[in-house]
């Protein structure tokens, strides 16, 4: 095959090339030279270059000065292959803008003031999820400040542990106690605190277990905080499992699929296995990765065993279902099955933190937010217990407000979790559940009458119920709950005591009054009056007490970092206002 010839524009290169190396060489004689010689010597350079301008395909050059101005046709292709490189040139220097951040977040208003003689019942589901506290935590560790819908403050106060009371025997699967104190950012108003302790249960002792690990593999797991981090957090499940328990693997993108079928809990290096190959890509489609773990769960159900579902997502769901409420829906009626499903969240950018703790409601389970491989030991093998066995459902709590005792309340958190007086004996409204070893703590602020620490004014025509000094009882705090399996409720009920009330708070009500001023001054500080960071991180120190993780001082770490991002915030948005 003949060789192509060489294009012009190639011709006039090499050209240029060769009469800059006859100039050159004729530069480096020796001699006096007249203009006319250095004339003559430069048009035979010239004629020599052109006599053997055309290259061989073996030839190489090297880098140039400009050459002499080619041919018109030459110039012509030059300026065409300009035309066509211009364009990507420009694109590439323009500046990439980092990726949108579109985290969800249900909004929410703080709980308001109830005056007891109007509403003197406050009804609400307990809830055991952390995962609000975690998420937080990561914002703050990168310099960030939380939106306000991401701080709910029941998970803040629930991340702690406050050495509740646990229940003498199993009879009862859980024991409620209170405490009554002055409130350290006004004393002449009083924080009672609710507690409520579950019985533990050994690892060993644990049911067998039906584990399905669904797992979301689409293309938004691909960063090192999401599917990675996910795969160290299983893997430090995995050794705690037995021969006696089964897991499954399901993963979805744009479509689900069965990575491990039930296998013996005790195949710990096939399980592994199974996590390690996972590999990010694809789209969302988290709905039929529901539906399939429900099967699969379904398939391997173990009577009176714990039979649950781990969803770990970044809850970024964009085909197939994606309404939130439809999924709650469908997972709300699969729960009478008698599988439960949790939700585990991972990353940042696109968390849908509202997805991944309403799907737990509904399936009730619980919602943990996994940022570091500590905090997924802390979830899946400090807390396995509690994070995997149910020894209580539908747990709800109701205090009745003594309106001769108490002028005003206010429960602190718990915004989307209140339920109607009504539905407290309803036994078909479903509430929370509560795990083996797990603790629940709820506060209130309340006004006693004539105190001065009423924050609404005053009616003018009175309240329409006076109430009973009923011996001295501030509150009737009452309980429902139902063992699992079963249908119908039981009730617990013990009053609040107006002689419980101390001169000072315990450690774990100092430390809890810290955790709730936290939250609401990362949430603009509206109910701690004036109450600053340097209270809370004084409260917090104090109450450090004995602190096997280190939780609680990492706890006064975080204060320290949340005074600086917000003052930086405040101080930005001022100059902001300023310019404008």
């Amino acid at each position: 095959m003949r060789n192509a010839p060489p294009s012009p524009l190639f011709q006039a290169a090499a050209s240029g090339g060769i009469l800059l190396l006859a100039l050159a060489l004729s530069a480096c004689r020796s001699g006096p030279s007249t203009a006319r010689t250095e004339a003559a010597e430069a048009d035979a350079a010239a004629a020599t270059a052109k006599e053997i301008a055309g290259p061989r395909p073996t030839d190489t050059y090297a880098a140039a000065p400009p050459p002499s101005p080619p041919a018109p046709a030459a110039l012509m292709d030059m300026q065409r292959r300009q035309a066509a490189i211009a364009p990507a040139t420009a694109y590439l220097q323009v500046p990439i803008a980092p990726p949108a951040n579109t985290e969800r977040y249900a909004a929410r208003d703080d709980n308001p003031v109830q005056r007891t003689g109007e509403q003197p019942l406050s009804t609400f589901s307990i809830d055991v999820d952390t995962g609000s506290y975690a998420n937080v935590r990561r914002m703050l560790r990168q310099g960030v400040r939380p939106p306000a819908d991401a701080v709910r403050v029941e998970e803040f106060l629930n991340y702690f542990g406050y050495g509740h009371p646990a229940p003498a025997t199993r009879e009862v699967p859980f024991r409620v106690t209170t405490e009554l104190a002055p409130s350290p950012w006004n004393p002449k108003r009083q924080l009672l605190m609710v507690g409520i302790k579950s019985y533990d249960v050994a690892k060993a002792q644990l049911p067998p277990a039906n584990l399905v690990f669904l797992i979301d593999t689409s293309g938004s797991m691909h960063s090192p905080d999401k599917l990675p981090l996910l795969k160290q957090a299983f893997a430090q499940l995995v050794p705690q499992l037995r021969a006696q328990d089964r897991v499954s693997i399901v993963v979805y993108a744009g479509s689900a699929g069965l990575v491990l079928p039930p296998t013996p809990g005790d195949r710990h290096a096939e399980i592994l296995a199974a996590l390690e190959r996972l590999q990010a890509g694809g789209s969302t489609n988290g709905g039929d990765g529901i539906r399939l773990a429900y099967a699969v769960a379904r398939q391997g159900f173990v009577e009176g065993g714990v039979n649950r579902i781990l969803l770990a997502t970044d809850g970024d769901f964009n085909v197939g279902t994606v309404d939130r409420g439809t999924l709650e829906t469908w997972v709300a009626d699969q729960r009478r099955s008698g599988i439960a499903l949790s939700t585990l969240g991972f990353g940042q950018g696109n968390y849908h933190d509202a997805m991944a703790e309403r799907l737990a409601d509904a399936g009730d389970g619980n919602h943990a937010y996994i940022d570091t491989p500590e905090e997924a030991r802390k979830v899946l093998v400090e807390q396995m217990q509690a994070t995997l066995l149910t020894i209580a459902n539908d747990v709800k709590i109701q205090i009745e407000f003594n309106p001769a005792q108490v002028a005003e309340y206010r429960l602190v958190g718990y915004e989307n979790r209140l339920l109607a007086r009504e539905d407290f004996a309803n036994d078909r409204v479903d509430a929370g559940d509560i795990g083996a070893g797990h603790e629940v703590t709820a506060l209130y602020e309340i006004a006693l009458v004539g105190s001065g620490g009423e924050r609404l004014p005053p009616l003018r025509y009175g309240s329409a119920t006076t109430g009973d000094a009923k011996g001295g009882e501030l509150a009737h705090l009452r309980l429902r709950y139902k063992l699992p399996g079963q249908e119908r409720s039981r009730l617990v009920e013990t009053p609040v005591l107006r002689s419980s009330l101390r001169a000072q708070p315990s450690e774990s009500l100092h430390f809890a009054a810290a955790v709730a001023g936290y939250a609401d001054l990362l949430r603009g500080g509206t109910n701690v009056e004036g109450w600053t960071w340097d209270d809370v991180a004084t409260s917090a120190r104090g109450a450090v007490g004995e602190d096997r993780w280190g939780l609680r001082r990492e706890f006064v770490d975080l204060v320290e970092s949340a005074r600086q991002i917000t003052a930086a915030d405040s101080t930005g948005a001022a100059a902001a206002i300023a310019a404008d």
